[in-house]
């Protein structure tokens, strides 16, 4: 505490078979995402295990890694694949997921300008131990705020739940790119207040025109770094992602830029 100075002394990086768990319902995204820079820079093969929290708020859930983040590392070359054995949501926890990756030790430049034409737009409610009705009423709010039509809405329940909880998620997939959208249910908090939560934020992504959304964007920095260039537009940063970039000219010889297109 205090300290005005940090040194890192990185060893050398071991392909293998890894099992972090977290032990609470803290989020596996983060934890792979920590660890993900090393693995693609590094080539080999490796196999990661992790259990905690697969659906957590303020965290990527693993429909946004599935879905959005790791189909854009492949285009960047990245061979990796995911799998969720269970889900796992705050506070129980108790979720898994396996990832396996064969890198190649590189990445290759991508830019993402252009977001395509929508190819399919679809809405998921996923329960673990609570009522139906939680997740009925959510669909139908992103139902009627999208004009989303019903067999574009799906319920889904937990076969072998660890504990309760709840997650509303979007997909808006375009001929680009995907992007995810999660709102997560809360103790005393309206299902139906969930899900214009996450149907505003969404709304928002639409309207802006830009093929990568707010979260994936500070997702996406290092990715980019790491493969020595790229670009890619986006709504206003936040505070979030512009710091991301400051540190990042700490560690790598880069130079970000974030320049305004529109009001």
């Amino acid at each position: 505490i205090g300290s005005k100075s940090l040194y890192f002394a990185p060893k050398q990086v071991t392909p293998g078979a890894y099992h972090f768990a977290v032990g609470t319902a803290g989020s596996c995204a983060l934890v792979l995402q920590t660890v993900l820079p090393a693995m693609l820079m590094t080539a080999g093969e490796f196999e990661l295990t992790l259990e905690g929290g697969t659906h957590n708020p303020l965290a990527p859930s693993f429909d946004a890694l599935e879905a959005s983040f790791l189909p854009i590392l492949r285009r960047m070359g990245a061979n990796i694949s995911l799998k969720l054995d269970r889900p796992g949501f705050y506070p129980a926890g108790g979720g898994k997921m396996r990832i396996a990756a064969q890198s190649a030790g590189r990445l290759s430049r991508l830019d993402l300008l252009e977001r395509g034409a929508i190819a399919r737009q679809r809405a998921v409610a996923l329960l673990s131990q609570l009522p139906a009705h939680i997740g009925e009423r959510e669909l139908k709010v992103a139902r009627q705020r999208l004009g989303w039509p019903s067999r574009n809405t799906q319920l889904e329940e937990v076969a072998n739940p660890v504990g309760p909880g709840n997650a509303l998620t979007l997909f808006i997939e375009r001929e680009q790119i995907t992007e995810v959208f999660t709102g997560f249910g809360e103790r005393g908090v309206r299902a139906e207040t969930v899900a214009e939560r996450v149907v505003k934020e969404a709304q928002a992504y639409l309207d802006a025109g830009v093929p990568v959304g707010a979260h994936l964007a500070d997702q996406l920095l290092i990715p980019f770094a790491l493969a020595g260039g790229g670009v890619f537009r986006t709504l206003a940063p936040t505070p979030h992602t512009t710091t991301n970039i400051e540190i990042l000219k700490y560690f790598l010889e880069i130079d970000a830029k974030v320049s305004q297109m529109d009001g």
